[in-house]
């Protein structure tokens, strides 16, 4: 098996995929790595793989856009009774990303709301583009793609989850890449462990390519009947539901 993982930025100047090839049993390789992935890169990269892991949501809350129609022909109705700040969280958030918080206490930026929707944007034409190609995407996370939360996935693996991500000093990041081998040392990243080290866009891919793995075998959270609607449009953060050796065990 082999699966990829994008850490999906707006451009791809902060956007990385990673390679995990899986055929050896009990083992994981790291054999690719790149920086300022390009879409037409990460639309290989998906085709090539059995799974592949995007930490970027696949789409927008339904209540926002719903919201969005109706303030476009002028006529948003306000619920009564509800306070503002409870009548925006369902604007702001997903269906998902208030399952992600109520399971890990993590909350997810907000694509209605926040910076990452530049990220959505650009995901939504790499996905327009993979179904182009035959390959559609099932916002739930069945098929070819899923969607992945590094921070959320690092948490569940009790590794750490904060103060690695844009810091000048890059020892938080090397802290996590050395228990995230003592956690997994069936996980061999080769020559591109310098990167892992030095980028914590290459290293949220490669767990994002971790998450993916998790996800092909079926180790990962889905949605309940009720939810499987809006996943299906908002898409589905799957969050892993084992410890990270049954990735090695289980395959």
């Amino acid at each position: 098996m082999l699966t990829v993982g994008v850490d999906l930025a707006a451009e791809a100047v902060r956007t990385a995929v990673a390679w995990l090839d899986w055929s050896a049993p009990g083992r994981a390789r790291l054999v690719g790595v790149a920086a300022g992935a390009d879409d037409g890169l990460i639309v290989e990269a998906v085709t090539g793989a059995d799974k592949a892991g995007i930490d970027c949501p696949l789409g927008w809350p339904d209540k926002f856009v719903d919201f969005v129609t109706a303030h476009r022909a002028g006529h948003v109705e306000v619920p009564e009774g509800v306070a503002g700040r409870t009548w925006r969280r369902d604007l702001a958030w997903r269906v998902t990303d208030q399952v992600v918080y109520a399971r890990t206490g993590l909350t997810p930026l907000s694509v209605s709301a926040d910076r990452i929707a530049h990220a959505t944007m650009r995901c939504a034409a790499v996905l327009a583009e993979l179904a182009r190609r035959g390959r559609p995407v099932d916002r739930r996370g069945d098929g070819a793609v899923v969607e992945v939360y590094p921070a959320a996935c690092l948490k569940g693996w009790g590794l750490p989850h904060r103060g690695y991500k844009r810091a000048a000093d890059l020892s938080e990041l090397g802290r996590l890449v050395d228990r995230l081998l003592e956690a997994a040392p069936w996980l061999d990243l080769g020559e591109y462990d310098p990167i892992c080290r030095a980028s914590d866009d290459a290293t949220d891919a490669v767990v994002s390519a971790l998450a993916a793995r998790a996800s092909a075998l079926g180790l990962v959270t889905v949605p309940e009947p009720g939810q499987a609607g809006a996943a299906g449009t908002e898409g589905w953060i799957a969050l892993p539901t084992t410890p990270l050796d049954r990735l090695v065990a289980a395959g």
